[in-house]
């Protein structure tokens, strides 16, 4: 059961890799400039597999900072989106807002803030992605596209350990309106290795020689130049648990040459 289940995700990771491969190439052809891309953005592809584009919508709203649709087919001429929305827009409320105005549009959705599913038919495509866009523009400015990260600042070396995470990680639930903190700094690279295929597991060097443990998911050693040996990162600290020890662990949502 257990390399039914290996062998079953390794063909999903194989699938999303191919559709986001097949999405980033649909963006390559329209050669538009970020500015001139949709607030809120649609993209379809009949052969995309339904169980993936949750994910794939995913890594194209993080890539682009913006609401991400992603159809896939559907029965008896109905597509089947997802949706993954970013900070300001309620995207349940956006769906709600569009089924409203334009009554029949939308067959059924559901959702919530960040995340949320429709069903449509096909010929109606055109007419939603233009309405999806209009009230995403309501919510949102060029600003918001940008991929600014607000932060709480940098911390002392000293603070980031254990005590610090575990207080982070009892302050919450973090959500939408109350976000987990997100901290910054530049650091030393000791060095990194590529863990789970596609994650990269850093180490980072203190002034006092301490070494820090950090992880970028979906990322790696080819996201920034060879000999790079100092790091900008925007982080949040976090309690790592591991063959029952708890350590604290840099998560990088974001990281670039110093």
């Amino acid at each position: 059961l257990a390399a039914e289940l290996h062998a079953l995700n390794q063909q999903r990771r194989e699938i999303e890799a191919e559709m986001q491969q097949q999405a980033l190439a649909v963006l390559d052809r329209l050669d538009l400039e970020d500015q001139d891309l949709p607030y809120g953005l649609c993209l379809h592809r009949s052969e995309w597999h339904e169980g993936v584009i949750g994910i794939l919508a995913s890594r194209i709203k993080e890539r682009l900072h913006r609401p991400v649709i992603i159809f896939a087919e559907g029965q008896q001429g109905q597509l089947k989106g997802s949706a993954r929305s970013v900070s300001g827009v309620h995207i349940r409320d956006v769906l709600e807002a569009v089924a409203s105005q334009h009554t029949g549009m939308i067959k059924k959705f559901g959702g919530h803030a960040m995340a949320a599913g429709l069903t449509l038919l096909a010929e109606d495509l055109p007419g939603f992605m233009q309405a999806f866009d209009a009230e995403v523009r309501k919510h949102l400015s060029a600003d918001d596209l940008s991929g600014l990260y607000l932060t709480d600042g940098e911390l002392a070396e000293d603070q980031i350990d254990l005590s610090l995470a575990d207080e982070l990680r009892r302050a919450g639930p973090w959500g939408q309106t109350f976000q987990e903190p997100l901290f910054e700094g530049v650091f030393s690279l000791h060095d990194c290795r590529t863990v789970g295929e596609k994650h990269l597991k850093l180490r980072l060097k203190c002034i006092d020689g301490r070494i820090l443990d950090a992880i970028a998911f979906n990322t790696s050693d080819a996201d920034w130049p060879a000999q790079t040996r100092q790091l900008r990162l925007v982080y949040r600290l976090e309690v790592n648990s591991f063959r029952n020890q708890d350590t604290a662990q840099m998560n990088i949502v974001h990281l670039q040459p110093a």
